[in-house]
């Protein structure tokens, strides 16, 4: 039974395993993997029969691995660290020298395994967390096949689990994908994106389809648009280089933001099992309109942040001033498009997705915009036009959901103010510790794919940008860096809206909690 159906408390023990991660010395290990996995032994949800093997080069016995993690995990976990916890979880933790390219460290490989099931009694079942550059993870897996590591059998299994990104474009993700079928069926490759670790992604479905008054409204007859925003104030920091060759678009698009769009838009699934889940948002993405490059002029605004202040008065530099970015560079670190759906749900319902770079704060939400209701009957009142009600799902800061409607004012005179009702997570059910992993790592642990993506729905994400890599690809910007850093992006990202008489929702992000109002 996936998290996403149940609460820590109620949650079965994953099943026995080992937990094998390579590039365990990264930065993803110290800051993500680990402390998830703190807070599920915290839970009690990893089993007495688990360890954890991390693999790297670094030349580390079991004990100065675990005393390099330390720190980072009691750092991150904070006030919630516990000393029990932690030692009943890093005596289960050990470490391997490796060199990932190289036949015979996977037969020692193999050995420890099994001195591992031995004394953890883990069954077999080994976990394959591959935290280390797409480039390697052919290489890794073709070793892990030819040295058997991948075999299942009716006692035990093998499961993988790669992160983003998956491949850089059309004809890459088919050649990874390939790739990794070469020693796997699909059903044992876990692609991972931790934006579907957010517990507001995982209630989209819940929303949606556990309360009878939303989902008849959610289709073309009542929907006018729907904004999706993923804002990031940090700049490109030290991953210059990945982000010249990557920019926002490819970084952003055919993951984080078609997946929320796939949980927005999907039809109901027969279940909440992974296949019927994943067949739904497929369904969305094939529904999708991949953009003509004539549409692309049009429907598509990508732009590169120069300097600017940012809201708390720290002044940044500009993108090309970033460590590893040419001086001249062409690379987006904002994208915003606009996608229609040929389905009989979602027909003339324009979606607009952004996401960019040192823009005004970090924050994540979907917006949907309601049509506004007639105003027939207001005809005699001081009412000339009526806002139209608009539902929020923030996915970060604070999650919940918000909902703005009009409400007659106090007094003699009829007029209409917009009003909100707003739920946040915390406020409910508490604030559970959380790095994002946890619901992933035990979904995986247990077999259920439905929080991962699919080849096909991979594959699908970037046929869709394809045309627009293609065309931004033949026309360089004139105009770079076209927005300030501490800014809400480039003006012609508004224009993308304004061309439909409409605009983009505009958010204010107060210090103590997320907040909005609509524009």
């Amino acid at each position: 039974m996936s998290l996403i159906q149940t609460n820590y408390t109620e949650a079965p023990e994953a099943a026995p395993n080992v937990m094998i991660i390579f590039g365990a010395g990264g930065d993803l290990t110290r800051r993500k993997l680990i402390p998830a996995l703190f807070h599920l032994a915290a839970a009690g949800l990893l089993p007495e029969s688990f360890a954890m093997l991390g693999l790297d080069r670094l030349e580390l016995d079991d004990e100065r691995f675990r005393d390099r993690i330390a720190e980072q995990v009691k750092e991150t976990v904070g006030a919630v660290f516990d000393h029990v916890v932690w030692q009943r979880l890093v005596s289960s933790i050990h470490y391997m020298q490796i060199d990932m390219r190289e036949g015979a460290d996977y037969e020692h490989l193999c050995e420890r395994l099994g001195r591992i099931d031995a004394e953890r009694g883990t069954d077999g079942n080994y976990l394959f967390y591959l935290a280390v550059p797409p480039s390697l993870f052919g290489e890794i897996t073709d070793r892990l096949g030819e040295v058997g590591l991948l075999h299942e059998t009716e006692d035990d299994w093998r499961r993988v689990i790669i992160e983003k990104p998956f491949g850089h474009d059309l004809e890459s993700a088919i050649a990874l994908n390939r790739e990794m079928h070469r020693n796997m069926d699909e059903e044992q490759i876990y692609r991972i994106d931790h934006y579907l670790g957010k517990e507001t992604v995982q209630n989209i479905m819940v929303f949606r389809f556990a309360n009878s008054f939303f989902e008849p409204l959610w289709n073309r007859n009542h929907i006018d648009h729907v904004q999706i925003t993923v804002a990031e104030s940090v700049g490109v920091e030290h991953r210059g280089a990945y982000y010249e060759e990557a920019g926002a678009l490819r970084d952003m698009l055919p993951n984080h933001l078609l997946v929320l769009l796939g949980f927005l838009a999907m039809d109901p699934p027969s279940s909440f099992e992974s296949e019927a889940v994943r067949i739904e948002i497929n369904k969305v993405l094939d529904a999708v309109k991949p953009l003509t490059p004539e549409e692309v002029l049009t429907h598509a605004v990508r732009g590169q942040y120069g300097a600017g202040t940012m809201p708390g008065g720290e002044k940044v530099p500009a993108y090309r001033a970033s460590p590893d970015v040419n001086p001249r560079s062409y690379t987006e670190t904002y994208a915003a498009l606009k996608l229609s759906m040929d389905s009989w749900r979602w027909a003339g319902v324009p979606f607009y997705l952004r996401t960019g770079k040192r823009l005004t704060a970090h924050y994540t939400e979907v917006a949907i915009q309601f049509k506004r209701a007639p105003t027939i009957m207001f005809k005699d009142t001081a009412v000339e036009e009526l806002t139209p009600d608009m539902l929020v799902l923030r996915i970060q800061p604070n999650e919940g959901i918000q909902m703005s409607f009009g409400a007659k004012v106090p007094g003699p005179t009829m007029q209409v103010g917009t009003v909100n009702m707003d739920f946040c997570y915390e406020d409910y059910f508490g604030n559970k510790p959380a790095t994002g992993y946890e619901t992933l790592i035990y979904d995986c642990m247990n077999g259920d794919a439905t929080l991962f993506k699919h080849a096909d729905t991979v594959e699908k994400g970037w046929e869709i940008v394809q045309s627009v890599m293609d065309v931004w690809a033949a026309i360089p910007p004139r105009d770079f860096p076209n927005y300030a850093a501490g800014s809400w992006g480039p003006a012609a990202a508004g224009e993308l809206t304004k061309r439909d008489g409409r605009l983009w929702r505009r958010i204010a992000v107060p210090k103590a909690r997320a907040g909005s109002r609509s524009a």
